[in-house]
């Protein structure tokens, strides 16, 4: 993780997030992660801006999120190089409230040369929300 990717201040103070990122970090998100005891997780406080008529987190924004995590959970295998989402799927358990904790944990199933197979599930308050899986094809950083 590189140390210009850490929040400094807030209820995140200590995670890292993508700043480069725009759509995950200034549109949907911001989105962080980081690396604890139990392996990787990504998380956000669902506020206002991602709920939907329903008074619940929008599927759509949950998605986004798992996409994010995909990526957090595979960070360790991506390092140095960037990667894109080849394939995703996901199902639906639960709509998390507004001013929920959202966290998301998982695993890498394989992580060959090319392509990363991860699955996780996301929580809102702790109750499962989305369980999700996707395929990340690795990719040299271009400058």
């Amino acid at each position: 993780m590189v140390p210009e990717n850490r929040v400094d201040s807030g209820e995140f103070e200590g995670w890292y997030t993508w700043p480069e990122e725009p759509f995950e970090h200034d549109t949907a998100g911001p989105f962080y992660f980081r690396v604890d005891d139990q392996g990787p997780v990504a998380a956000f406080r669902a506020q206002r801006k991602h709920m939907n008529a329903g008074g619940v987190v929008h599927g759509g924004c949950l998605m986004a999120f798992a996409d994010f995590s995909l990526f957090a959970i595979a960070h360790e295998q991506i390092e140095g190089e960037y990667g894109v989402t080849v394939a995703f799927n996901s199902e639906f358990l639960s709509g998390p409230p507004e001013g929920a904790y959202i966290e998301a944990r998982g695993e890498v199933l394989r992580a060959g040369r090319s392509i990363i197979f991860v699955r996780g599930i996301i929580t809102g308050d702790g109750k499962a929300c989305l369980n999700f899986s996707g395929t990340i094809m690795r990719r040299p950083k271009s400058h």
